[in-house]
């Protein structure tokens, strides 16, 4: 299953069932905070990367073996809008099964009439929006050449007076990059004219990018979260329910793996053929607990016992 992965318990939906509809780090941003690493192919170029026959063929495998899944989350490691046949996808998720669809975005590609018709069919969509202003929108999300946040933020508009389902607004908040009072009321002021349903907010959890991109504590969200308003949320961790999703056995090979050498989330994916997404989740269980560890070597994160 090289496209679909999981399902995977999420802090936001519940066991999410992640459909990676673009080649790894295929991007239009290369975030300071990316869990992935640096994006390697930055690009607005919008082409069916993963043909929509072979995403359906290996969803419908998937969801025969019946296991638990709240939603079908179009995702994965890239932008998932760059696939030009996400509308067609979501139609035959949509012909196969009445779990819901969902969509996570950075939303550069909102400015595009194409790109909002496609998701209509969504039934949530969870964009991200880290920045107001191009200097920080630079700054932290490090965009592919020529686009600009007031386009984005105009298409964001759009979409939300069109959507017929849910938007969940996500914003990325990077200590002393987005998190001052200019960058957080300009937020504030946008944040009525979006039509979301929701804002939440989340900071730096998983080893970033970069060393310098460090996390907010909870005192700085809630601050935060009480001058953003009555739709703002801190995105709760995820409480697991048991089901196979979620394998003691996967984690004790990533355990055994760790056990001989500093791996990467590409070493484990590569050696127990999950992916990298999927792998995220584990190690996230795995370091909550203390049985692992992170090092930065060369700009490369490692994982050790």
């Amino acid at each position: 299953m090289s496209h679909i992965f999981g399902p995977v318990p999420s802090r936001r939906l519940g066991f999410s069932l992640g459909v990676d509809l673009v080649p790894f780090k295929t991007c239009t941003l290369d975030c300071v905070y990316c869990q992935l690493g640096r994006t390697t192919r930055k690009t607005v170029l919008r082409r069916p990367y993963i043909p929509a026959d072979r995403v359906i063929a290996e969803l419908k495998e998937t969801l025969a073996r019946g296991q638990e899944i709240d939603y079908i989350t179009l995702s994965g490691s890239g932008e998932p809008t760059l696939n030009s046949e996400i509308g067609r996808i979501i139609d035959q998720i949509k012909k196969t099964t009445e779990v819901p669809v969902a969509v996570l975005t950075n939303g550069t590609l909102f400015s595009l009439k194409s790109v909002r018709m496609e998701l209509s069919k969504a039934d949530l969509v969870i964009p991200s929006l880290d920045a107001v202003s191009q200097d920080v929108f630079e700054k932290i999300n490090r965009p592919y050449l020529g686009l600009r946040i007031k386009g984005i933020i105009e298409g964001l508009k759009t979409f939300g007076e069109q959507f017929k389902g849910e938007i969940w607004l996500e914003v990325m908040l990077v200590k002393g990059i987005n998190d001052g009072v200019d960058a957080i009321e300009a937020l504030r002021d946008l944040i009525p004219e979006l039509g979301c349903d929701r804002v939440q907010l989340n900071t730096v959890i998983r080893p970033p990018t970069e060393k310098y991109a460090r996390p907010l504590d909870y005192e700085e969200m809630a601050e935060i979260k009480k001058r953003l308003g009555d739709k703002c949320e801190i995105i709760a961790r995820f409480s697991r329910r048991g089901q196979k999703a979620y394998k003691k056995d996967v984690e004790h090979q990533i355990l055994d793996l760790l056990g001989r050498r500093p791996v990467t989330v590409r070493d484990i994916s590569e050696a127990l053929g999950i992916h990298e997404n999927e792998v995220i989740k584990y190690l996230e269980s795995l370091s909550e607990s203390g049985e692992v560890k992170t090092a930065r070597f060369q700009e490369n994160t490692y994982y050790h016992g």
